[in-house]
């Protein structure tokens, strides 16, 4: 009876954390589970919440990151994401020989794109901006459509696409049969544009993403061209979804801490700890699926082959055990090494150009905006629990100053 009590609790809590009216603070639910660091859902799938056993299995070649079931439909071919060894780290390969030496070197460039979209508001009367459609969604939207050598005046058609995939990323039983199809649709026309974008690449090569994959020398080269269109799929929306809820949380967390935000303005360098500090405190992505191929002993019990895992990382870093007072914001916390990134071989490929982006963008937040207040606490929220973030973001402001560099 006991157990039966405490599985209901964790789906009951688990359900709760999901739920959109909880959006804008789910975490006092995740706090509850980590008491359980491991449990499971009376559906059979397995709730890990504990930092010291995410961090295992993230690194554990016993699970899978391909969390479906054999019956569950399946594409003809699967991104590195939800890859294993040793197909991931082919994959992985391929895209860090093109991609690494591409981001090398980009931060003056991203700081001149953050300097352009902030002067397009720049005022010296009391106005409003919001953080999200003004900045933290267009800089990394033109950073990875002039990577992979994308127009950008394609972004309404993968804007729309991405939105309605990355819904699909949440668990199935918090969508609705109407979000199901469109994901279904969205599916389809994402295929339909790729396959348009290779084709006019085959003809006319350039001196980007997509055409070292296609083209491009190397143990692994060229990418096979099934792979590349599901590889350009998960570069072209992952490479923007995830930094923009990184770019806001940070505001955010800004916001409810001006001195912190005081700080940052007086101490730049500050910047680098804050954005990892962020990454644990309120994580752009807060969960992540995996499945495992043997029994395996964790937290007291064991996880049968076979199963359904939840690795709850929003949950993992802030673990008290983990991490000292965690839910506090503390730029100067020592040892922060947070699950904000994931971990083991599927460790985020695009950390270093995510971390660039927020760091420079705060830098100019706090350098350049006088007296930035929320209009709305909490602001409104995306749907999605899983790529968790603001929908808009509005801050009023004294006045925006030009960037003093320039003047």
């Amino acid at each position: 009876m006991t157990t039966t009590t405490q599985q209901h609790t964790a789906s009951d809590l688990f359900a709760q954390a999901l739920r959109y009216e909880n959006r804008a603070d789910p975490y006092p639910y995740f706090a509850q589970l980590c008491r359980r660091p491991v449990v499971p859902e009376e559906n059979g799938t397995w709730l890990v919440s504990g930092y010291h056993e995410i961090s295992r299995l993230l690194r554990d070649p016993r699970v899978s990151a391909d969390r479906r079931r054999p019956e569950e439909e399946q594409p003809i071919r699967k991104s590195l994401l939800v890859e294993d060894a040793p197909r991931h780290d082919q994959l992985r390969h391929q895209v860090t020989e093109q991609f690494v030496p591409r981001i090398m070197g980009l931060r003056d460039h991203i700081d001149g794109l953050v300097t352009g979209l902030l002067d397009a508001h720049t005022s010296q009367r009391p106005g409003q901006l919001d953080v999200v459609g003004d900045l933290a969604y267009p800089l990394p939207v033109t950073l990875i459509c002039e990577l992979l050598g994308v127009p950008r005046e394609d972004e309404p058609v993968f804007g729309s696409i991405a939105r309605r995939l990355t819904r699909g990323l949440d668990p199935v039983e918090t969508q609705t049969e109407d979000e199901l199809r469109e994901l279904r649709e969205a599916r389809g026309e994402l295929v339909q544009y790729l396959e348009g974008l290779i084709a006019d690449r085959q003809a006319a090569p350039a001196d980007d993403l997509l055409s070292g994959l296609m083209f491009g020398q190397g143990s692994d080269a060229p990418m096979d061209p099934i792979d590349l269109r599901v590889t350009l799929a998960l570069l072209l929306i992952a490479g923007h979804e995830t930094t923009v809820n990184l770019i806001a949380n940070g505001t955010l967390a800004l916001l409810r801490h001006p001195d912190l935000l005081a700080r940052l303005r007086a101490e730049p360098d500050l910047v680098t700890p804050l954005v990892e500090e962020v990454l644990r405190y309120d994580p752009p992505v807060q969960m992540s699926g995996r499945s495992t191929l043997a029994d395996i002993d964790l937290g007291g019990t064991t996880i049968p082959k076979g199963s359904r895992v939840r690795l709850l990382l929003a949950a993992g870093n802030r673990d008290p055990r983990r991490f000292s007072d965690p839910d506090r914001f503390l730029p100067d916390r020592p040892g922060n090494a947070h699950l904000g990134f994931g971990g083991g071989i599927h460790y985020c490929i695009g950390a270093t150009l995510a971390r660039t982006e927020a760091q420079v963008a705060l830098t100019a937040l706090a350098r350049r905006l006088a007296s930035p207040r929320l209009v709305a606490a909490p602001p409104p929220y995306r749907e999605n629990a899983i790529l968790r973030g603001p929908d808009r973001l509005l801050v009023s402001f004294d006045r925006l100053t030009p960037d003093p560099r320039s003047v």
